[in-house]
């Protein structure tokens, strides 16, 4: 279950990130998880708690939003939303695409409660 090995990492950028603010504990944390990052959320959601305990974001809440799925077109051009299974342009249907997003596993914000 490689997404306790994840939520360990997690949980130490998060906690360097608290410290180097101050922060006596962690309240939110939330991911950007894309569905081609080869990670589970729901593993995730069930890994964290082990992860977290005995660390400032032992209590905090663990939010994850998913990611599109966007490549953008050799062919044409354009960046259009896509399916894991298929990776077209939306515009031209052309299979010559680049990703965009899609594959990420992205700490987007932290809410931290900082000591007056």
């Amino acid at each position: 279950m490689h997404e306790l090995s994840l939520c360990q990492a997690l949980i130490d950028q998060v906690t360097n990130i608290a410290r180097e603010h101050g922060a006596s504990r962690v309240d939110r944390i939330r991911l950007k998880v894309g569905p081609l990052a080869g990670v589970e959320p729901m593993l995730l959601q069930q890994a964290y708690p082990l992860a977290a305990t005995g660390t400032l974001a032992e209590d905090a809440e663990l939010v994850i939003e998913p990611a599109e799925i966007r490549v953008q077109c050799s062919l044409c051009g354009a960046e259009t939303e896509a399916r894991p299974n298929r990776l077209l342009c939306g515009a031209c249907g052309a299979f010559q695409t680049r990703l965009v997003s899609g594959d990420e596993l992205l700490l987007e914000n932290l809410e931290l409660t900082i000591p007056d």
